[in-house]
């Protein structure tokens, strides 16, 4: 998951607003999102490759998602990233104690954001910093760096979520998420990629040959705990491959 924007409002009649996208090569094999046969009460797509997930909805409200963080001078972590959204929505620890468990074992995967919450609560965790916060009501944004680094990108997605948080649909979520628009080269953040890849990346929806967007994910939760969860999937040059809606 490359890109996440959410409204996290406690007390509103919808709680929680989240547009993501997964960004990923295509040649990586992965699961649309749907119910796990092992884990009926969670909802989510599957990295076929190492089992995890990017983003989900589990029991008692739970939600979880992650993004990396971009740094091709760091070697990757020994574990896949997915499992920590995995085992968050599978499982039954309370929130604290998750958190406590990933800031020990952090350094077993390369740089990640994760986001985890319940229906009262919302945290965030970047692996690059100490200790975890939890999330005061506000308009968020993540993509490959810091929670509100002002990519160009995260901008426009955030100024998108918030023109649209007075009657938010999974339609409009998801048109939000589908920007082609890249940023001009002095607007760029240097990530150590080269100029043409932070050019590629620099879009909100990125779509090419053998990289891009692979899902596009709206999630509306309501106040009484139904939760209403859109998830679009593409192929090689942003083709759409198919669409799930869920209600819980």
């Amino acid at each position: 998951m490359c890109l996440i924007v959410f409204a996290w409002r406690p007390g509103h009649a919808q709680p929680l607003i989240v547009a993501a996208n997964r960004d990923e090569f295509y040649a990586r094999p992965s699961l649309p999102l749907a119910q796990w046969p092992e884990s009926p009460q969670v909802f989510a797509g599957r990295d076929l490759e190492a089992g995890g997930t990017w983003l989900g909805v589990g029991p008692h409200g739970r939600f979880a998602a992650l993004t990396n963080i971009r740094d091709p001078h760091r070697p990757p972590g020994r574990k896949s990233r997915g499992e920590l959204v995995a085992r968050f929505l599978t499982g039954e620890i309370p929130i604290d104690d998750y958190l406590a468990d990933v800031v020990a074992r952090s350094p077993e995967y390369g740089g990640f954001n994760l986001i985890i919450g319940n229906a009262h609560e919302l945290w965030h965790f970047n692996a690059r910093e100490s200790e975890a916060v939890m999330l005061s009501p506000g308009v968020y944004g993540l993509s490959n760096a810091g929670l509100d680094t002002p990519w160009p990108k995260l901008l426009r997605a955030k100024a998108a979520l918030s023109e649209v948080l007075d009657d938010p649909q999974p339609q409009a979520l998801l048109a939000l998420l589908g920007d082609p628009q890249q940023a001009p080269f002095a607007e760029l953040p240097d990530t150590g990629v080269g100029l043409a890849t932070e050019t590629l990346l620099s879009s909100v929806f990125i779509a090419s040959q053998s990289y891009g967007t692979r899902a596009s994910t709206a999630l509306i939760v309501q106040a009484d705990g139904a939760r209403h969860v859109v998830e679009r999937s593409f192929g090689p040059y942003g083709g759409h491959l198919g669409e799930v809606d869920i209600l819980i």
